[in-house]
């Protein structure tokens, strides 16, 4: 007898190879049987029967990066990932992580740089936590009603804002004494000890504090020195963890730094796996990646190094409510009018000649390194704005007609309309279809980087492994082949899991039964629609999401169908389905 069973669909079970034909049997949420080569198995008494036919059979997809850390103590179901086939999603990127560090600075630490309201988060964790340490952490998160499964890391600014305190961590004279480095180091431990996957960092600058204490003030991990980051990659090295972190872009040289963290001593063989933001073909940088990818090779190489790049594998398509938007961190100018939070003040700024004199200099300045922003106004287009017949028009092709520069238009269609009424999209990188398959198949990139739970005006990328999927099909129709199907499953799967080290990405006898069945005739242009979806948990704020459930017909987490036919099951959200997955 079998809890769930699969019928004739193509199965991909995770590790690289070819799919077959065959059907599964699901029993007390694991693999029980496999049946293949026009195999078939006893569906009397199944409660579940699931025709496949046609479709294609996969483990659960993996999201590597995501900013789940507020929505999921909030909406521990996260509907939006699951029912586009993530069944196991990874938190505490960047650096933030909600294990150590007070409700106050966490919510200083997330709001501004994960683009969530301030007061949602507070509310978050004003209503759910009962943590003080990584172990109850780990027992809370994991006694959520989840949908999907949890890994999750501890942020280097969770750790340097307990020890040190947010004042002071942030202060750029500051160096911790030993006795702090160490008692960083000691909770750093506690944290990988309970299962948490090791250690996030964030080195780039860009990423401002929120609150009114220390407001655009950069996160704490960007004021470490290499002293105190290696002495914590150490722990990271006794222990088995991952390291998750960014590079400072205004200091590319010092990427070399992770390879030789990351790297084999010469009496200690052991490697840190390190993961960094991040892999993109941006059109700011158009021989970045190339550049990129083959410091990667030869870094690992050289160093003995177990570092890998996450990339998004599809077009990076932003969009913005006026300057509200991280690419204008990039530059002061930006940074001074994200510093004010109402509208008016914000509008004057914007008005104001001598700081749009200063913002001009700035933004046209060329820059030494390059930035994710092309800062081409051209290629920026207004979607919505009081002003019908500016929709749909470039802010470039709005400035040609009015014989102004397009910086100044964009500032002025701004203040005319109010900042927060004009909203724009543009696409910064990933835009080249040759590209992204020559980064498809690199194996010094990881396939994720959606963000997940964050930037919920910007952008959408909750179903990145399904546009992948039906590049890589389309590709082998086309007789161009850039991946063998079960490969590009694999890389999304298996892969993941099992450098992560997290018991997730595989579908075979005895692995725990996380699927998704997905229909590859609807893996169609359905994929790239823009929709938005109301937050009851963020109190009603609109958020970008994808909606293609046609492409997925049925999900399960833990041999439990979750999702099927575009509905969740009844009690989805209240009864788990997902575990906290501890790093092994």
């Amino acid at each position: 007898m079998f809890d769930i069973v699969i019928r004739n669909g193509l199965w991909f079970d995770g590790d690289g190879g070819a799919p077959r034909p065959a059907t599964i049997g699901i029993r007390d949420g694991e693999v029980a049987e496999i049946a293949t080569g026009g195999g078939d198995l006893e569906t009397a008494g199944c409660p579940d029967v699931i025709d496949a036919a046609g479709k294609w059979v996969l483990p659960g997809l993996l999201d590597i990066h995501t900013h789940y850390d507020a929505e999921v103590l909030l909406n521990p179901g996260l509907g939006e990932s699951v029912r586009h086939g993530v069944t196991t999603v990874v938190l505490g990127c960047c650096s933030m992580s909600s294990v150590y560090a007070s409700d106050e600075d966490v919510a200083d630490l997330f709001s501004r740089v994960e683009a969530v309201p301030r007061q949602h988060v507070l509310e978050a964790l004003d209503t759910v936590r009962t943590w003080s340490g990584p172990e109850e952490y780990v027992e809370a998160i994991g006694a959520l009603p989840l949908g999907p499964n949890v890994a999750a890391f501890v942020g280097h600014s969770d750790l340097r804002a307990t020890v040190l305190g947010l004042g002071r961590a942030t202060e750029p004279d500051t160096r911790p004494t030993r006795s702090e480095v160490r008692t960083m180091a000691a909770l750093l431990e506690r944290a990988v000890r309970a299962g948490m996957l090791g250690m996030s960092g964030m080195d780039a600058p860009i990423d401002k504090l929120d609150g009114d204490r220390y407001r655009s003030r950069a996160l704490p991990s960007t004021y470490a020195r290499w002293s105190e980051r290696f002495r914590l990659i150490s722990v990271l090295r006794r222990h088995g963890g991952v390291l998750q972190s960014a590079p400072n872009i205004t200091a590319p040289a010092s990427a070399v730094l992770f390879f030789l963290a990351s790297g084999a001593r010469p009496l200690d063989r052991r490697r840190v796996p390190t993961s960094l933001l991040v892999a993109a073909d941006t059109k700011s940088a158009p021989a970045a990646h190339t550049l990129l990818r083959a410091a990667a090779a030869s870094g690992n190489r050289f160093f003995r190094s177990n570092v890998r790049f996450q990339h998004l594998p599809v077009p990076f398509v932003l969009y913005s409510d006026g300057i509200d938007l991280p690419v204008f961190e990039e530059f002061g100018a930006g940074t001074a009018a994200l510093h004010l939070r109402d509208q008016l003040a914000r509008n004057r700024l914007l008005a104001d000649p001598q700081y749009r004199l200063g913002f001009r200099r700035e933004f046209l300045t060329p820059r030494r390194t390059p930035g994710l922003w092309h800062r081409d106004f051209h290629d920026a287009v207004i979607v919505e704005c009081p002003d019908a017949a500016l929709v749909g028009r470039s802010f470039g092709e709005v400035a040609d007609e009015r014989g102004v520069e397009s910086l100044d238009c964009f500032l002025d269609i701004l203040v005319e309309h109010g900042e927060r009424n004009v909203r724009w999209t543009t696409t910064v990188g990933n835009h080249r279809p040759t590209v992204l398959d020559e980064m498809a198949a690199d194996p010094n990139l990881h396939l994720g980087f959606s963000d997940a739970g964050a930037h919920l005006r910007n952008m959408a990328f909750y179903n990145f492994g399904l546009r992948f999927l039906r590049r890589m099909r389309d590709a082998e129709i086309a007789g161009r082949p850039v991946l063998p199907l079960g490969a590009a499953v694999h890389r999304l799967t298996g892969e993941l899991g099992d450098w992560f080290g997290i018991d997730a990405g595989h579908l075979r006898i005895g692995d725990r039964a996380d699927f998704v069945v997905i229909d590859p005739t609807a893996l169609d242009d359905d994929l790239d629609g823009y929709h938005e979806q109301r937050t009851e948990f963020f109190g009603g704020l609109s958020r970008m999401v994808n909606r293609n459930d046609r492409a997925v017909t049925a999900v399960g987490v833990a041999g439990r169908t979750v999702f099927r036919d575009g509905r969740f099951a009844g009690d989805y959200g209240r009864t788990p389905s997902g575990r906290f997955l501890r790093r092994t």
